[in-house]
């Protein structure tokens, strides 16, 4: 269980993303020509966890945190041809250019690929990113796929999949080829035949391209993909390219999860 006032660690690349304008790319390669510090000592391992109680600088500057400033959580309801990153070196359109510099610090809470859509959540807290990004909480789809819904697939859902070679559907770059999918925790096939499928499924886990890779499996390919929910929250009629912030029933339910989680630490 985690003392109160104890600080959250969170790795040195990471909290230079969070802290600053650097994406955590461009933060791996000034620790890595020995412009950051910790603590005044010189450091270049991308890895090591570091606290808002440590003082980091880059270049002799330190980065200055706000200690015990208000969390704040948003919704943002992410279009397609976006990349859910602080910089893209190809000059891609990216999160940050529709939410725009004063969200900038905030992390985001999982990941929706470039041709993915929908509820997206962002924080400013390093507490609650840290409880959140591999939680359990249910995460809720709504899914385009280019053929039948077959008996297999029904049944992989149910009872889970574990592939040693996942990396149909992954991106080519990928370093991720083997993987473990747990059962959904439900699924509703609303459209099935054999030019396109239409169904929603909830899973409780987040991993790389998960949803892509598991239909490509067996040979379909996910034409369209859009979180509707994570952990309750949803986009609540959230326009596209738009932001919300939470409501107040909201934010009680998810402190009330972080302070359960930090109970059975």
């Amino acid at each position: 269980m985690k003392k109160e006032n104890e600080a959250e660690e969170l790795r040195l690349n990471k909290f230079i993303s969070h802290n600053t304008n650097y994406s955590r790319r461009e933060a791996d390669k000034l620790i890595l020509e020995g412009k950051v510090t910790i603590n005044k000592q010189p450091v270049k391992d991308a890895g090591c966890k570091v606290t808002e109680n440590d003082v980091i600088a880059i270049n002799g500057k330190a980065i200055r945190v706000e200690k015990n400033k208000i969390v704040t959580v948003i919704v943002y309801n992410k279009p397609k041809g976006e990349l859910v990153t602080k910089n893209d070196p190809q000059g891609r359109r990216i999160i940050f250019d529709t939410l725009g510099k004063k969200y900038q610090h905030f992390l985001p809470i999982g990941r929706l690929d470039y041709a993915s859509e929908g509820v997206l959540l962002l924080t400013d807290s390093i507490e609650v990113h840290n409880a959140l990004i591999h939680s359990n909480l249910e995460r809720v789809y709504k899914i385009k796929v280019n053929g039948p819904i077959t008996k297999a697939i029904e049944n992989a859902m149910v009872q889970g999949l574990e592939l040693e070679d996942a990396t149909k559907g992954a991106r080519s770059d990928s370093k991720i080829t083997s993987m473990t999918f747990a059962p959904f925790t439900g699924y509703q096939i609303q459209t099935n035949n054999n030019n396109y499928s239409k169904l929603k499924v909830a899973i409780a886990e987040g991993q790389n391209r998960e949803l892509r890779r598991f239909f490509a499996h067996f040979d379909l390919e996910v034409l369209d993909l859009k979180r509707v929910d994570f952990g309750g929250i949803s986009l609540n009629n959230l326009p596209t390219g738009k932001k919300r912030y939470l409501s107040r029933e909201e934010y009680k339910n998810l402190r009330d999860y972080i302070d359960d989680q930090n109970n059975y630490e």
